[in-house]
């Protein structure tokens, strides 16, 4: 959809708009929304990353935050969506030729929550994308001690799933990961599982151990580890795969306070330094 001419939006719509046309017939889709632990974002920003992904379009909603965010000096729209290609991939390897990231940092309001996921698959449906993929934190109660986790190494985190469909339950998830039998998942994560099954549009969810307090980088790198053995096929060297998703944490929990100090503030205080947020 153009956003040149359009009709104005319900307060509860959401609209895909394309900035660029793309050929995304075969694509794995990425939904990156913030999460537990806020593993979906890391995972999406990272592929966008280190797969040199282009942006593609926008997501869209008079309830989306009223911000802009500002990279390299250029305005982002809250809710963006990347595409590129994976690179180097195992000889042989049967992953997909196109990766497509929605990707944002700001949760998106209770009341837009179901008609987001509805229009995330639709989109996938037009463009004839072949599955969508919804990484996702599981709160833990973590018993290790400090001193515990000192003498032993940083906790493991286990990775679980759950599909939309038979056909993508017995190819991706009882092969690779144990299957999430008993609870709950909300959100946007909920809602594409429930229409995929409804529609038989394959989805799938992996949902690592997270703590749901801060961002979890350790969690999101097992997630994005998962990804590339399930799907993409490629050769990661999960040390900078950590440390890049590290560093993706950091870049988030600065985004959140920014919104945060900047929303519990009357006035704007003076600054000489730029601002997050214009």
């Amino acid at each position: 959809m153009s956003w040149r001419s359009t009709p104005p939006m319900a307060p509860d719509e959401v609209r895909i708009y394309e900035v660029k046309r793309t050929d995304l017939e075969g694509a794995v889709i990425i939904d990156g929304f913030p999460s537990v632990g806020l593993v979906s974002s890391i995972v999406a920003n990272y592929l966008i990353d280190a797969l040199h992904m282009e942006q593609v379009g926008i997501v869209d909603s008079p309830a989306f935050p009223t911000v802009s965010l500002i990279r390299e000096g250029e305005p982002q729209h809250p809710v963006r969506i990347y595409a590129g290609q994976p690179q180097g991939r195992r000889p042989g390897g049967p992953g997909p030729e196109k990766v497509v990231a929605f990707v944002s940092e700001f949760q998106p309001p209770p009341q837009v929550v179901s008609s987001l996921g509805n229009v995330m698959l639709s989109w996938a449906q037009e463009q004839r994308c072949s599955l969508l993929i919804s990484p996702e934190g599981l709160v833990i109660e973590r018993a290790e001690t400090e001193g515990a986790r000192r003498a032993n190494g940083p906790p493991q985190v286990r990775v679980y799933g759950v599909a939309s469909t038979r056909r993508a339950r017995e190819l991706y998830i009882e092969p690779n990961v144990t299957p999430f039998q008993e609870g709950v998942i909300t959100g946007v994560a909920g809602v594409l599982l429930n229409e995929g099954r409804r529609r038989g549009f394959d989805v799938l969810t992996f949902l690592a151990e997270a703590h749901p307090d801060y961002p979890d980088a350790r969690a999101a790198a097992k997630v994005i580890e998962t990804i590339d053995h399930v799907l993409l096929q490629t050769i990661i060297d999960p040390v900078p795969l950590y440390n890049e998703a590290e560093r993706i944490e950091q870049q988030l929990l600065s985004i959140q306070r920014s919104a945060h100090d900047k929303a519990s503030r009357e006035r704007p205080a003076p600054s000489h330094s730029p601002s997050m947020y214009g």
